[in-house]
């Protein structure tokens, strides 16, 4: 391996790239929207792909879409070295997200040609299809068919509001490969990644050197009741979907803040039928999302839950379903992966501080199946999933140099 301060990335061509690829699907207030396999998001795939195969990469697509962009190693037999993230973002999403440890893949691969470092191993860039989850649920889909957590034809057959499934579109996009997906060993995998919270850029550190991530459980709710005259319908008789729901949104924040500091706890989806402003309401669908990094929390979060939707159902007169989708158990990633990550940022001098990640990332899945950690940066105020997520580019190329770093140390 290389050694010194010179080991860096091209911190402005990093840069750039992230603003080309924002042209992409480029929102009215600065953001990004390119969902799961729209033709949006096939434009930001046919980009990488150009820009990789301009890298001298060569391209495997596997049954779930998912691309694996291959610098060879010295022995191309031997395991690879990966890295990546995703390139699909939220309806109402940021430039970085995803992309960013995309991109500064793509960027490792090119500064090694610019050094002309030849490593041991082969050196991978993925993509990993559908891991927002806002198209199609559950979120992180192919990273988990990857990984043996759900089978492919689960993973293929999971459809949009719409009826479209993640087959029909990967076809439609022209991005259905033919290669397995899994059964690939991986020597050692990184994702690199805003924080999506404000503790670094709180705290003045520069680099997030990411120990673990938090357990989560997704629900999808069914609540029935009686569409009726909003007029003449007397209070006392009523059986209003949406006052249920209110009432379950209400219960889902109680619990997020009993199970505090480490709960969160969320409703993000509420949609309610007939939707008409003199209908009592009928029916409603709506999602519960709960995390927590104590998996004793996490059961007991649930269990309330469960019982308090019970209560509700009672006392509002109406049936209510719950269907958990998603259970991830909180995961601790590996320590020679992490500590690789410490090293980068220790030999470079960054700011550093262990960190466990809140949010779901492929790395997640990943780590199922092969040793793995992640990198934060800091992300302007905390915020993400929105159209004002920003970055300063001095984080962006931190990220890139501490991860060039932590991938050459276990590619040789």
């Amino acid at each position: 391996m290389a050694e010194g301060h010179n080991l860096t990335i091209n911190g402005d061509r990093l840069w750039d790239s992230l603003m080309e690829m924002a042209k992409i699907g480029a929102t009215e207030k600065g953001g990004n929207c390119r969902l799961a396999l729209t033709d949006l998001d096939r434009e930001g795939r046919d980009l990488f792909v150009r820009w990789c195969e301009e890298a001298g990469c060569s391209i495997r697509i596997d049954r779930m879409g998912n691309i694996f962009a291959r610098r060879p190693g010295r022995d191309d037999s031997l395991a690879p070295v990966m890295t990546g993230s995703h390139l699909d973002t939220q309806p109402t999403g940021g430039r970085f997200d995803g992309v960013y440890g995309v991109l500064a893949g793509l960027e490792v691969v090119r500064s090694l040609n610019d050094m002309n470092i030849e490593t041991e191993r082969p050196v991978e860039v993925a993509v990993w299809t559908n891991e927002e989850g806002s198209r199609f649920a559950p979120s992180m889909i192919a990273s988990a068919v990857f990984a043996g957590v759900y089978d492919l034809d689960f993973g293929l057959a999971c459809a949009d509001e719409d009826g479209k499934t993640i087959g029909e579109e990967l076809e439609r996009i022209g991005y259905a490969g033919d290669s397995d997906c899994g059964g690939q060993e991986i020597h050692a995998f990184f994702e690199t990644h805003i924080e999506q919270g404000p503790i670094l850029e709180d705290e003045g550190i520069t680099i997030g050197v990411v120990t673990g991530a938090q357990g989560q459980k997704w629900y999808e709710l069914e609540i029935e009741g009686q569409e009726s005259h909003a007029g003449p319908t007397p209070m006392p008789v009523r059986r209003d979907a949406l006052l249920g729901a209110s009432r379950v949104v209400e219960l889902v924040n109680q619990i997020g803040l009993a199970h505090a500091p480490g709960a969160c706890a969320t409703v993000g989806m509420l949609n309610v039928h007939p939707n008409s402003r003199n209908v009592i309401p009928g029916r409603v669908f709506m999602t519960i999302d709960f995390r927590h990094p104590d998996p004793t929390a996490l059961a007991t979060m649930d269990q309330t839950m469960r019982a308090g939707v019970a209560e509700i159902a009672e006392r509002s007169r109406v049936e209510i379903g719950v269907k958990q989708i998603m259970d991830l158990e909180p995961l601790p990633f590996d320590e020679a992966c992490v500590a690789s990550v410490q090293k980068g940022a220790d030999d470079i001098g960054y700011s550093s501080r262990r960190i466990v990640s809140g949010a779901g990332h492929d790395a997640c899945n990943i780590a199922r199946v092969a040793p793995t950690s992640m990198i934060f940066i800091p992300c302007i105020d905390g915020i993400s999933h929105n159209e004002v997520e920003d970055a300063k580019p001095e984080w962006i190329h931190a990220g890139g140099n501490v991860l060039l770093r932590a991938m050459l140390e276990r590619a040789g």
